[in-house]
């Protein structure tokens, strides 16, 4: 399959473009009707009769002389650079990027359905949820499965691979947006961060579906968001770019995203509890593949089976379904289609043979994800210890050190605290802060070990009673963000699995 190639354009349709998007300030001497064949952000990837857009804080003048010698015919910026080609000057880089590269990609938004998530916690497993229903509505349909741009990984049906953004840049995501088109996907879906939504990174993409899966505190820092109503007026942006919104009524602030989601053509909400929701669940039955949930939808109630053992997983489940509603996706495939989901390093489990420990990976790196994990597990698992390793991270969400340490400390029976991209800070000094909020919630049963994998094996060799033993931070992300940038670790998964099969070699407890 051949990549998709951009849309030409004239120069003077762009300008129009940046004058209906309200970002033209003005513009030198320019030929309207020269013929841009390209636009880009990168001038490594600049080529004859290309419009260069130049963005971000850190753009150097080098750049744009770089772009300008490989055939770069105009540029686009904020700042008058004075070099030899015509400037159009604009207001806002940001939404200029979103403008452009939807019309070089021709609005490829509107030729698949896109639906988008977002939220503090869930947005990741919604999407591989979503991506289960929809790719068995494919395979009834007998047409390409679905796209998936998520925080984990990419498909856009041309290309895949690790995603380096949960949301990426503007011309990237229309690109592979295109790339979806061209595959012949009938629907792409993608986690919309907070970060893209404030700097309008998806502007000019049309969302068959916005869904908000909850909204808690997280990202709220000098280099994130400054305050949680920053953080949580970013994310309700999504609605302005959807057809239909879908909202989880058992979120906080339910009723600001509610007024917030009347702006779509419908809105269409779930619940794990209230009747009152157009899906929701009456009945969870805990059994060896999962749980069993009893759905009632707008159009039918039948029982589903998620390979799951925790019930929040569930809300992100009657999510998807959700938003499968709103789709006018077929029953069939909603019923069936979660029954194969593996979403990586969320939830995943690791049994021992003996049923000794059941071991548990997910991706918990925020207190309110944490809390919610280990409270869910308490109480599927009311019987066995509970034991947990995490971190947080270095240089952002440095509030997640005391949430994330209160949560272990109500609910963990035992704890290591370990390392988590450090970045430019101490790790031992992070697990330290974290300790500290352990022990204000009277939990005495915890110990610093730096070294990850160190304490994953920890962890596991000090179990002496039958246990639920949880690792959380990375799932499976092979790098660990470091001093000097990212280095090379396990994932997970595999270091829990190791340890886990040492533990059973050695002996029963």
């Amino acid at each position: 399959m051949q990549e998709t190639t951009q849309t030409a354009h004239a120069l003077g349709a762009l300008v129009e473009a940046l004058r209906v998007a309200n970002v033209f300030v003005r513009a030198d001497d320019y030929d309207a009707d020269a013929r841009i064949e390209f636009a880009t952000d990168n001038s490594r990837l600049s080529r004859a009769a290309t419009l260069f857009v130049c963005k971000g804080a850190s753009f150097k003048r080098e750049y744009l002389l770089q772009a300008i010698e490989t055939g770069a015919v105009a540029y686009v910026s904020e700042i008058d650079y004075g070099v030899d080609i015509p400037c159009i000057i604009v207001s806002d880089i940001r939404r200029t990027l979103g403008c452009l590269a939807d019309m070089a990609y021709d609005h490829p938004s509107g030729k698949v359905g896109v639906c988008a998530f977002t939220g503090t916690k869930g947005k990741t497993t919604s999407a591989y949820y979503l991506k289960g229903v929809l790719d068995a509505h494919a395979r009834l349909a007998g047409c390409h499965t679905s796209a998936l741009f998520s925080s984990v990984e990419f498909d856009d049906g041309v290309e895949s691979g690790i995603s380096k953004l949960t949301t990426p840049e503007s011309f990237e995501l229309e690109r592979r947006l295109s790339n979806a088109v061209v595959s012949g996907c009938e629907h792409v879906i993608m986690e919309a961060s907070s970060q893209a939504l404030k700097y309008e990174r998806t502007y000019g993409v049309d969302f068959a579906v916005g869904a908000f899966t909850n909204i808690g505190e997280d990202h709220i820092s000098p280099i994130e968001h400054p305050t949680f109503e920053d953080y949580f007026a970013s994310k309700l942006k999504i609605f302005k770019q959807s057809r239909a919104a879908v909202v989880n009524l058992d979120m906080d602030h339910v009723d600001k995203v509610l007024e917030a989601a009347h702006v779509c053509e419908r809105v269409v909400t779930y619940s794990l509890s209230n009747s009152d929701a157009n899906v929701y669940a009456t009945n969870l039955v805990h059994g060896p593949r999962g749980i069993v949930a009893s759905v009632v939808t707008p159009r039918f109630s039948r029982d589903v089976l998620v390979p799951t053992p925790v019930k929040f997983n569930i809300s992100n489940v009657l999510g998807a379904i959700a938003c499968a509603e709103a789709l006018g996706i077929e029953e069939e495939a909603i019923v069936h289609g979660f029954e194969q989901v593996r979403v990586p390093g969320r939830m995943e489990m690791y049994p021992t043979e003996s049923g000794t420990i059941v071991g548990v990976v997910d991706f918990a790196h925020n207190g309110m994800s944490l809390e919610t994990m280990l409270r869910d597990l308490r109480e599927n698992y009311p019987d066995r210890e509970l034991a947990v390793a995490f971190g947080a991270t270095g240089g952002k969400g440095v509030d997640r050190r005391e949430t994330m340490g209160i949560a272990a400390g109500k609910y963990a029976d035992r704890i290591v605290i370990t390392e988590d991209d450090p970045g430019p800070e101490d790790a031992r000094d992070i697990c330290q802060t974290i300790a500290h909020f352990v022990e204000e919630q009277g939990n005495h049963n915890w110990q610093i070990v730096v070294d990850r994998e160190e304490a994953v094996r920890t962890l596991v060799r000090e179990t002496t009673r039958p246990a639920v033993v949880i690792v959380t931070g990375k799932g499976c992300e092979t790098r660990m963000l470091r001093k000097n940038g990212p280095e090379p670790c396990r994932a997970d998964g595999p270091m829990l699995q190791e340890a886990l099969e040492a533990f059973e070699a050695g002996g029963s407890l």
